[in-house]
């Protein structure tokens, strides 16, 4: 059997691509880790044809939903085990995630004869321990519910809750901004040995300095785009990729006046943020992602669903944002 070889090239240009943790669910008749396995598997495939084209390739995911499951059954399971801090909830869903990406990846570069070597790689993500997120949280984790038994939630188990753009209401916990990723010399240096990476999943594990420089963890769920900008920025990254749950970013989200944007700049990115068209929490973060990085050096920016990716990136279906 001829095994085509992945060499190892410095110069190909780095795409980054950030898998939403809501992408793995295709509804709410498909949320287990079977199901969120399939979706992997077939998000594999469409992530395949970009490395075969020559790109170097990061790939980052999120976990709301996955780490909000995981702290559920920590909570009904409280009086029979100990529950689980939210900064291992999200070390879980890194290493389960990157697990499922990362033997997808394999099994279907295996299936089509190619030589690539594939590694999940635990992250480590600093903030600080006075970022504002800690006394207002905003990122909803977990699955969707209705007011009621949001607000039943709220009053019985001292959850923070919000309603997620107009999908259905979920508990909101701290997001604080990333400020560095311990792992990114591993990082580079396993990209630039010609290894597909899958890193930052989750946005990473939150961890503070304390006052001698040992790392702790901190109870919050980072925002995976901004985690993927800063690791994109860092790493020279020409391409940003969000995918996401949406074929395109729309003005008037959920209205009958919704209108999908093929391209955008970083000007009209921020004339639409003024105008409050992009929910906190959903397609807010992405944006301001995006524009971090455009402003930062990246070339592009392209949001969309897994199943629209291409080889070719300026043939992917969804919304082309450049500065």
């Amino acid at each position: 059997m001829t095994i085509l070889k992945q060499d190892s090239n410095l110069e190909a240009p780095l795409v980054v691509i950030a898998i939403g943790g809501n992408s793995l669910i295709k509804d709410h008749e498909h949320m287990d880790v079977l199901d969120q396995y399939r979706v992997a598997g077939e998000t594999a495939g469409y992530i395949v044809p970009i490395v075969k084209q020559g790109y170097r390739v990061l790939i980052t995911h999120g976990n709301g939903p996955q780490v909000g499951f995981i702290l559920l059954r920590s909570e009904l399971a409280r009086d029979v085990i100990h529950q689980v801090p939210l900064a291992n909830c999200v070390a879980d869903t890194q290493g389960s995630i990157g697990m499922q990406i990362a033997q997808s990846l394999q099994n279907e570069f295996q299936r089509q004869n190619f030589e690539q070597q594939v590694a999940a790689l635990v992250t480590q993500v600093v903030v600080d321990e006075q970022d504002p997120s800690f006394t207002k949280p905003s990122k909803p984790i977990g699955p969707f519910m209705g007011e009621v038994e949001a607000r039943q939630r709220e009053a019985e188990d001292g959850w923070v809750v919000g309603e997620d753009a107009g999908r259905g209401w979920r508990r909101l916990v701290p997001s604080p901004t990333p400020q560095k990723i311990i792992e990114l010399p591993a990082i580079r240096t396993l990209l630039n040995h010609g290894t597909l990476v899958i890193a930052g999943g989750g946005g990473g594990i939150p961890v503070v300095y304390r006052a001698d420089g040992a790392l702790r963890p901190r109870p919050a769920v980072i925002d995976k785009d901004a985690t993927s900008c800063l690791l994109a920025s860092e790493l020279g990254a020409s391409l940003f990729i969000i995918s996401t749950d949406v074929d395109k970013v729309s003005l008037n989200f959920g209205t009958q006046e919704q209108v999908e944007i093929d391209n955008l700049t970083v000007r009209e990115c921020r004339q639409h943020l003024a105008a409050g068209h992009f929910a906190a929490g959903s397609m807010q973060p992405k944006i301001e992602s995006a524009i971090a990085f455009l402003e930062q050096g990246g070339e592009e920016v392209i949001i969309t669903q897994p199943h629209n990716l291409r080889a070719d990136p300026h043939k992917i279906c969804g919304t082309h944002i450049v500065a």
